[in-house]
């Protein structure tokens, strides 16, 4: 046994696939044997493309922290299910993993459709929800940690450089047909007309998941294009969609120069899975790109290819974001001397990790994190040449101030406020909150 396979042998995993009846008794903090961390992600469906290899990252920090010891003298157990890009289902594993395999910590989910729907079970049982992937924001639960991008630390900062580098005026919002594609082309389309572009210049489309048959929306999108303004397509396509869409823009013509594309959702591993020479020159936004050059970032490629056996397979920014997480998450638990929920809720705020991009990521007291913003130009070899950044690290924004209603809100876990969605008008807390 070699590679990946040979690590999760040596992890002694149990992947749990079989529901069963289900405890009513919420899990508590255990202070002997090892300190179990779940790890809720789609290992099979539309979102395996991207999802497999946070499993497999987050595999490979456990054994290293294991190998310095662990946590508080313990080991750390992962407990690995699949949920098989089925909604529903991951809101059941999620309470399997607490209630019944009794975890500490979960790192999980991709799509905001399913943080969404284990998030009332993190809720309800008190527990402990990193989420690694960058999402449409209006959101902040006391019980999550939202290590991905906000869209003030993605999407706004990729349409100011398309418009001011690469003078856009026509705007098409391509989306999966879901949550996040949905509330951030509606932030993205009041950014775009409060800068005085017309309606008619902003198309929007969604497609389901899993969308093979592009030929129609991709001719609407070179019609739009051909009427004298540059036009560029702000993608929101997630999962394995992603690969007949571009294949769709190649087949048709669609060169970069012409009609570039701008992904939220498309990093180094979607790209591994086919020819990217005809998409040179599109883009996508991250916070972090496996080719840039840090000593942070060389250890960390290293140390994942030995993981998993090969030195072809690559890094992207929700595996940073994993990383992240789980070191705050250590960090936090060391500082609070326990793994209880509340303890560590309390310790993380402030907590101050590497990134692998040179800088330092802080928790602030919204559950986000500080972060760069990159834009990368893809080139013939899967990979991205940086081609634009933010001089200083972005603060996360749980409400994003260019929709009316959430402008006036903000997210505080901390006292005195200790409020997911404060009303700075009237000083009132429209969600849940916990006594100082």
């Amino acid at each position: 046994m070699t590679g990946v396979h040979r690590n999760l042998a040596r992890l002694g995993l149990g992947v749990a696939m079989t529901m069963g009846a289900l405890s009513a008794v919420p899990a508590f903090a255990q202070d002997e044997g090892p300190i179990k961390v779940g790890i809720l992600h789609s290992l099979s469906g539309t979102m395996a493309i991207s999802e497999t290899t946070l499993r497999d990252v987050m595999l490979m920090l456990i054994e290293q922290q294991n190998a310095k010891g662990g946590i508080l003298g313990r080991q750390i157990e992962p407990v690995v299910v699949d949920t098989a890009s089925d909604w529903p289902l991951a809101a059941e594993l999620a309470r399997r993993l607490i209630e019944v395999d009794e975890v500490d910590a979960v790192f999980g989910c991709w799509t905001s459709v399913c943080r969404k729907s284990v998030l009332p079970v993190f809720e309800e049982l008190n527990s402990l929800l990193f989420y690694p992937v960058q999402y449409e924001g209006e959101e902040s639960q006391r019980n999550v940690f939202y290590t991905g991008a906000s869209p003030n630390q993605q999407a706004i900062p990729a349409v100011d450089y398309l418009m001011d580098e690469e003078g856009v005026e026509r705007w098409v919002l391509a989306g999966t047909d879901y949550v996040y594609p949905q509330t951030t082309n509606l932030i993205l389309e009041q950014y775009l007309l409060d800068a005085g572009i017309a309606q008619e210049d902003i198309l929007i489309n969604y497609t389901p998941f899993g969308h093979s048959d592009w030929q129609t929306i991709v001719s609407d999108i070179v019609a739009f294009g051909s009427e004298g303004k540059k036009t560029a397509v702000v993608s929101t396509i997630n999962g394995d969609a992603n690969v007949p869409f571009y294949r769709e823009l190649a087949n048709q013509g669609v060169a970069a120069e012409d009609i570039p594309v701008v992904a939220f959702s498309v990093g180094e591993e979607e790209l591994s899975g086919f020819d990217t020479t005809p998409l040179v020159g599109h883009l996508a936004a991250w916070n972090y790109f496996m080719s840039v050059d840090t000593p942070e970032n060389a250890e960390f490629i290293e140390a994942w290819q030995s993981f998993i056996g090969s030195t072809d397979r690559v890094t992207n920014d929700p595996m940073e974001a994993h990383y992240i997480g789980f070191n705050m998450w250590v960090a936090a638990v060391e500082a609070a001397g326990t793994t209880d929920p509340d303890a560590v809720i309390d310790a993380i705020v402030g907590v101050e990790v590497p990134n692998l991009t040179g800088g330092v990521a802080t928790m602030l007291p919204n559950h986000h994190i500080t972060k760069p913003v990159l834009i990368g130009e893809i080139q013939d070899d899967g990979q991205f040449f940086v081609v634009w950044e933010t001089e200083d690290l972005v603060p996360g924004d749980a409400w994003s101030d260019f929709l009316p209603e959430s402008a006036v809100l903000e997210a505080d876990w901390t006292a005195p406020i200790n409020c997911g969605n404060y009303n700075t008008q009237t000083q009132t807390c429209g969600g849940s909150t916990v006594t100082p």
